[in-house]
């Protein structure tokens, strides 16, 4: 399935959140995270994300697209990806 993640974490926590996303998903944008993911590895992430954010103060959102095909991605401006991050 495709998957959009988005989240808004308290200042210590955010690296932590980043780079347990990374393992996971494509980093396109500052606290957004999409890929295609298994349901188990989805269950997984979520359940390590879990253990890091505090759901008082944390949010965390997930989208799931069951169809990804009517998915029209449209990018206005300068695109960020992963390999802007090593030029």
């Amino acid at each position: 399935m495709f998957v959009i993640i988005t989240y808004d974490v308290g200042e210590k926590r955010v690296g932590k959140v980043c780079k347990k996303l990374r393992k996971y998903l494509d980093w396109t944008q500052n606290s957004v995270f999409e890929g295609e993911i298994s349901k188990g590895k989805l269950s997984e992430c979520l359940s390590e994300l879990h253990k890091i954010i505090e759901e008082e103060e944390d949010s965390i959102y997930l989208y799931q697209v069951k169809n990804p095909r009517n998915i029209q991605k449209i990018i206005y401006g300068q695109e960020k990806s992963p390999i802007d991050l090593f030029l």
